[in-house]
């Protein structure tokens, strides 16, 4: 596998010149206060040379050894200690913390690119810290100030982890139906009884103490999820002093043997009587998680992005310097008993297909951020609200868009390399096993598809896709923008307004037509998201192509991309428009 090189050039150019990120927090005081355009340009240098440096070495090795479980501990692969440590004492666990608890308080415009370096580097590395991160962000915003005091600091500094429990062996996406119970006691504080599986970093060896949010239910809990109640449980308990006391009454059962991320711990984890405390009030549980679901679900297609990201520059490197056959219009490298295979028309089109999908995700997932920025931190209502709706409209999109073209992408990043692609030793293989699980946890790709058309396009009556619409309609009728990329946005634009009305149409009449139809619906709504984010790419591009060939390769890609890959959106709107019928034309013995 070629060595991962952190893509600073494009994140600055996105942050910096698309979106020009530093007018917006200028406008935000919570953020003029601690980030300006060279503060983060200095983050994202460090964050290069870390991941890059120390972290990215050890992929391939770590999926080879992985996680090892012995009487209910759990050891990481060598190097992860080291490199964690090294991680954490940077302060980039905590880069987008409350500064009032130990955190860098970066935007998540910023901590989002941060997530791609560490995830390009090694997507199992890159877990432990995020699902502190994700812990974090929901004990700071509903936790009391006792337990944020008594755990944030710890937390955000690295010296202690975080994990989510929430997934049962028969509870899936339904947690409504968990099992695990939460009894009060005479101190305030609960015995939590129950067991969780899938839980990622429930158990390691890189920190002194793992705090655990578990969901579970009172027991005069009503039924369904709004009984759903959630609990700080920790390890090993903690003093009044914030030293460490006996073990709690938490175990790993067992950790799972997983087709990728061999290297995170996903762990059954057994809850006896453990000692917990409740965040927020009681029964108000799954508000209190969904407080991080926003940001978990982000970083999770940012996941997607970076297997593609680091499949592709794999890819790239191999494509210039393997020698097989000749260019079709005749020898290129006459030096040589071949060309290099990046003649080659069809090795082009997956490596532009590659490009184009990790330069659009890495403006969209920024694109996302910088609305959870504006939803966060800005002061004026109206906007506030916008953000948040537009928020709640574009997750979904941008976990299942993002994680599925992740993994087409490390599929022809594999596919370049030929048979050496299947084997183990040059490392694309790997990232196709570790992509895979991008489009399963924090809610499969389906589960997204039918919040996005059920909730957020049915749910709202299609007012919060209009925001987004009107916004691209008001940009593609700017005189600047080339008519060769103006005409075909607004032709996606006009079929997925079309389509959303009619499917707010067709749900009033039949159920099944919001199912049906949502993830062609959603991969519609993705690739007109692309073509907005490439055609505002290519404006700052266009004149500067010539002087430069960094835009030059920007506009390259952005005519690849409107000629071949929006055009996805004809067969698309076909699927859509084909209504629920045919699904349900065989009896369930029929199959």
């Amino acid at each position: 596998m070629a060595d991962y090189k952190a893509p600073l050039r494009d994140m600055r150019f996105v942050l910096n010149e698309v979106f020009q990120v530093s007018r917006l927090w200028a406008q935000l005081p919570a953020l003029a206060e601690v980030v300006d355009e060279e503060t983060a340009n200095a983050i994202l240098e460090e964050a290069g040379k870390i991941t890059a440096g120390m972290i990215a070495p050890l992929n391939r090795a770590s999926d080879e050894e992985g996680c090892t479980w012995n009487n209910h501990e759990v050891r990481t692969p060598a190097g992860f200690l080291e490199a964690y440590k090294a991680y954490a004492e940077g302060g980039w666990v905590g880069v987008g913390g409350d500064p009032q608890f130990g955190g860098m308080g970066m935007p998540k415009v910023i901590s989002a690119q941060v997530e791609e370096m560490v995830n390009s580097s090694s997507l199992s590395f890159g877990l432990y810290p995020m699902l502190t991160a994700g812990a974090c962000l929901s004990l700071n915003a509903h936790a009391s100030e006792e337990l944020k005091q008594a755990y944030l600091p710890n937390m955000y500094a690295g010296v202690w982890a975080g994990s989510m429990c929430l997934t049962e062996p028969h509870a899936g996406t339904d947690l409504g139906i968990i099992r695990t119970k939460a009894e009060p006691q005479a101190d305030g504080s609960y015995k939590v009884s129950g067991t969780k599986i899938f839980i990622t970093g429930g158990e390691h060896d890189l920190t002194e103490n793992i705090i655990h949010l578990v969901l579970a239910k009172l027991p005069d809990a009503p039924t369904g999820p709004k009984g759903i109640s959630l609990f700080l449980v920790p390890k090993f308990m903690v003093n009044a002093d914030g030293s460490l006391g006996e073990r709690n009454a938490v175990s790993c059962g067992s950790i799972e043997h997983k087709m990728g991320i061999k290297a995170s711990s996903t762990c059954v984890m057994n809850f006896d009587g453990a000692t917990g405390y409740i965040i927020d009030a009681p029964n108000r549980g799954l508000a209190a998680m969904f407080t991080m679901m926003n940001y978990e679900r982000l970083g999770v297609g940012i996941q997607g992005l970076s297997t593609g990201e680091r499949s592709y520059q794999s890819a790239i490197d191999y494509a210039r310097e393997r020698i097989q056959s000749r260019a079709p219009t005749g020898a290129v490298a006459k030096d040589k008993a071949a060309d290099p295979i990046i003649v080659h028309p069809d090795v082009r089109r997956m490596l532009l297909t590659m490009k184009a999908f990790n330069e659009g995700g890495r403006a969209f997932s920024s694109y996302v951020a910088l609305q959870l920025d504006t939803a966060k931190y800005s002061e004026d209502e109206a906007i506030r609200k916008r953000a948040e709706e537009l928020v709640a409209l574009l997750t979904p999109v941008a976990k299942a868009f993002l994680t599925d073209l992740g993994l087409e992408t490390t599929i022809h990043g594999q596919q370049v390399f030929g048979g050496h692609g299947y084997v183990r030793e040059w490392g694309q293989e790997q990232l196709v096993r570790d992509c895979r699980i991008t489009q399963i946890y924090e809610g499969t790709n389906g589960i997204q598809a039918l919040d996005l058309v059920g909730r957020k396009i049915v749910g709202s009556g299609g007012a919060f896709c209009r925001h987004f619409t009107e916004e691209v309609r008001a940009f593609a009728s700017e005189e600047a923008l080339a008519e060769e990329f103006q005409a075909p946005l607004l032709e996606a634009v006009d079929i997925l307004e079309m389509q959303t009305q009619a499917l707010l149409e067709r749900a009033r009449v039949n159920p099944n037509e919001i199912g049906a139809a949502s993830v062609e619906y959603l991969h519609l709504f993705g690739y007109t998201a692309y073509a907005y984010m490439w055609a505002r790419m290519a404006r700052v591009a266009q004149g500067k192509e010539e002087q430069d060939d960094f835009y030059a390769s920007k506009l390259g890609t952005a005519r690849f991309y409107f000629a071949r890959l929006l055009p996805r959106i004809h067969s698309l709107n076909a699927s859509v428009s084909a209504g629920s019928d045919s699904l349900y034309l065989l009896a369930a013995e029929q199959f």
